[in-house]
């Protein structure tokens, strides 16, 4: 049985395969997933990665199990043509998933919104948030806020939406994100050295807002890397249409 939960649609022998951020869930997808099921060209699945949402909570953390993940759950999918698509730190765990050393070598790998250059003061932050116990709220409105918070979408996304469900948690004395602190020890490697593993190389795109990641940290990696006009970080809530368009582009170049 697989590590990861994943949500799934479409019919095709394509496979597009959706990697969430840290923080998020595979429900995070769900205004892009639309535009899939509009389209009909092929199948998509979405999973929560490990330490997130519905799927196990149990480390570790590092790039490698969580690629390990993914290609173990793609391990029993037919598909004539998988195509590997992860927004942040999911675009990093694409770039592994693309090197073929997973048991699936995908057609592309793409990503969008990964944050490339980390300060060691940014890096220590996250490795604290890690040795951090799971925070305890005493309101469920209160846990959907700081999951919104956590997955970069407080103010994007509903917090009465059923897409937040997965994000939190019953517990007793109260509700808390579905995410394990522990899940944030990834950071603390080599962002550069994991996405120039992608073979063929890995595509890589940001919002023309995002303030985590420029122009020119992208195209040290990919030379044609490009922004999406008007967007922030979560290009995929913000304008799920774009990033449609970065997919099929990027097929039609390696058609």
């Amino acid at each position: 049985m697989s590590a990861l939960f994943a949500e799934r649609g479409g019919e095709g022998s394509r496979l597009l395969v959706l990697l969430h951020g840290l923080g998020a869930t595979a429900a995070v997808w769900h205004p892009f997933t639309k535009i899939l099921e509009r389209e009909g060209q092929g199948r998509w699945l979405a999973p929560d990665l490990r330490g997130h949402g519905r799927s196990v909570k149990e480390g570790p953390y590092d790039f490698t199990q969580h690629a390990r993940d993914v290609g173990a759950l793609l391990a029993n999918e037919s598909s004539d043509e998988i195509v590997v698509l992860g927004h942040s730190f999911g675009g990093v765990i694409a770039s592994l998933v693309g090197s073929g050393d997973f048991g699936i070598r995908p057609r592309a790998s793409l990503a969008f919104g990964v944050k490339i250059r980390w300060s060691e003061d940014e890096k220590n932050k996250a490795l604290e948030l890690a040795k951090r116990p799971a925070k305890i709220f005493a309101a469920r409105e209160e846990a959907v806020e700081r999951y919104l918070k956590m997955a970069g979408i407080f103010g994007l996304a509903d917090p009465s939406s059923p897409d937040v469900e997965a994000g939190i948690a019953a517990v007793e004395g109260g509700w808390k994100i579905a995410q394990e602190p522990a899940s944030f020890s990834a950071v603390d490697q080599s962002v550069p050295d994991a996405l120039r593993r992608a073979k063929p190389p890995l595509r890589l795109a940001a919002g023309s807002k995002d303030p985590m990641v420029t122009l020119d940290d992208m195209r040290g990696i990919d030379p044609n890397a490009f922004l999406f006009k008007g967007a922030g970080h979560n290009v995929h809530v913000e304008a799920p249409e774009q990033v449609w368009q970065f997919v099929t582009r990027v097929l039609e170049e390696r058609r």
